[in-house]
C-alpha cells in the first residue's frame, strides 16, 4: 500500500470512523466518508469534526446505488457503519448491518470494481461468555449465560463440563463466536459474510473485533451505546450511573485513536490478511470502577447504584487477548484515566449536555431487552469477583 491510496470510510462521521478519517488525512491518503448522520448519535446533522480534505457523501449504506456511487475508484474499504449498542429495532440491525454488508460486497464483486482491500468492524461482542479458567478442567469457552441463572441472581460464569465458578482470562480469537443479541448476531454476520467474501473472490480482508471503544466525539446523545458516554451525561445531570448485574463484570476499554492506528495498521501490513483479530487494550475494568473513574474525571462524586436489573445475553467478564494483533505491530497507547479526562475535556466543550438514558429505559424494560432478577442485588460490590 502506497500513500496515494483512495479510502472509503462508511461511518466516517461517527466516533471511531472519524477517527480513522483524521489519520489517514494526515498519512496524506484520499478519503471519502459515507454516513447517513443517524439522528440518535448525530442529533444536530453533520458534526464539525468532519475535515473539508474528506469528500462527503451523506446516504444510506443499505441503498445499492448511493454504495456504488461510494465505492467508484476506491482503493480500501473501512467498513465502520453499523447500527450498535443495545438498541430495540430488530430489523433495523439486520438491514444495516447484515444486508448492508452483503450488499457491499456484492457490490465489488459483480460490479468488478478495483478494490484491494477491505477492513470490517468486528466487535468482542461476537464472544459468547469470552474464556475462562475452570479450576477442573482449565482453559474452557462457556455459553452464554441462561437466562434462568441471570432471574436467580447468580451472574458468575459456571464451567460448562462441571458447572464450577470460573474466572476470567483473556479470550483469543479461537474462542467460539455465537451471539445473543441482536447487535452481536449481526456482527457475527458482518465478520464471516466479509472473511468468506475474501476468501473467495481473493481481495484480502481483515475483521477487526474492536473491544469497548471510547473518546472524544462518543455521542452524548445516544442512550443505548458507549458505558462511559452514558455514565458521563447521568453524572453531569446529578444522576447516579445505573450499573446492570452488580457492576463487577469487566470490560477492554480502548481508546478511539488506538483503534483507528490498529485500522491503518491492518490496511498497511499482510500480516493480518483473512483473519480476525482482537483489537483491545488487553486489560481489564469492572463497569463500578469505570463509574468512578467518570465521577472524579467530572469532580462530581456521585455513587452508582445497581437495582437487580441485567441485559440477556450480555457478557460477563471479557479481556482480549492482543497477541495476534501485536505480532503485527499494534500496541495501545492510551491508558484508561488519561483516556476518560480527554472524553470529559471533549464533554465540557458541548455546551448543554442532558441526560437521555432516563428516558430510554422505560423502553428497554418494556421490550424485555432489560430484566429484573427475582430478589433485587444490593448495590454495594460483593466480596470478591472472578476476573482476568
Amino acid at each position: 500500500m502506497t500513500a496515494s491510496n483512495r479510502a472509503l470510510v462508511t461511518g466516517g462521521a461517527g466516533l471511531i470512523g472519524s477517527h480513522i478519517v483524521d489519520l489517514l488525512l494526515r498519512e496524506g491518503w484520499s478519503v471519502r466518508i459515507l454516513d447517513n448522520l443517524e439522528p440518535q448519535t448525530h442529533r444536530f446533522g453533520r458534526p464539525a469534526w468532519v475535515p473539508d480534505a474528506a469528500e462527503w457523501v451523506q446516504g444510506d449504506l443499505a441503498d445499492a446505488q448511493t454504495m456504488r456511487a461510494a465505492l467508484d475508484g476506491i482503493d480500501v474499504v473501512f467498513h465502520q457503519g453499523a447500527y450498535g449498542g443495545y438498541m430495540p429495532e430488530m430489523a433495523k440491525y439486520v438491514r444495516v448491518n447484515s444486508f448492508g454488508t452483503a450488499q457491499l460486497l456484492e457490490l465489488i464483486r459483480d460490479e468488478r470494481l478495483p478494490v484491494r482491500k477491505v477492513i470490517v468492524a468486528s466487535s468482542q461482542a461476537v464472544y459468547r461468555e469470552g474464556a475462562a479458567a475452570c479450576p477442573a478442567h482449565g482453559l474452557v469457552f462457556p455459553s452464554t449465560r441462561p437466562l434462568a441463572q441471570l432471574q436467580r441472581g447468580d451472574f458468575t460464569v459456571h464451567c460448562p463440563q462441571c458447572d464450577a465458578v470460573t474466572v476470567s482470562v483473556p479470550t483469543p480469537e479461537v474462542a467460539p463466536i455465537g451471539g445473543e443479541t441482536v447487535y452481536a448476531i449481526t456482527k457475527v454476520d458482518q465478520e464471516l459474510l466479509t472473511l468468506a467474501w475474501g476468501r473467495q473472490t481473493g481481495i484480502p480482508t481483515v475483521a477487526l473485533r474492536y473491544s469497548c471503544t471510547y473518546g472524544p466525539r462518543q455521542s452524548i446523545f445516544n442512550p443505548y451505546t458507549g458505558v462511559i458516554a452514558i455514565f458521563a451525561t447521568r453524572i453531569l445531570n446529578d444522576q447516579p450511573p445505573i450499573l446492570y448485574e452488580d457492576g463487577e463484570q469487566t470490560r477492554d476499554m480502548c481508546f478511539v485513536e488506538d483503534i483507528a492506528r490498529a485500522n491503518l495498521l491492518a490496511a498497511t501490513t499482510d500480516h493480518l490478511d483473512g483473519l480476525p483479530v482482537n483489537v483491545g487494550s488487553g486489560q481489564a475494568t469492572t463497569v463500578r470502577e469505570m463509574a468512578r473513574l467518570v465521577a472524579e474525571a467530572l469532580g462530581r462524586p456521585i455513587e452508582p447504584i445497581a437495582r437487580g436489573e441485567f441485559r440477556p445475553g450480555e457478557i460477563r467478564y471479557l479481556t482480549s487477548d492482543i497477541s495476534r494483533a501485536r505480532t503485527a505491530g499494534y500496541e495501545p497507547q492510551v491508558h484508561l484515566a488519561e483516556g476518560i479526562r480527554r472524553y470529559v475535556a471533549w464533554i465540557a466543550e458541548q455546551g448543554d449536555v442532558r441526560d437521555y438514558f432516563a428516558s430510554a429505559e422505560a423502553g428497554l424494560r418494556a421490550k424485555r431487552i432489560v430484566h429484573r432478577v427475582a430478589s433485587p442485588a444490593s448495590s454495594a460490590p460483593p466480596s470478591s469477583a472472578p476476573r482476568a
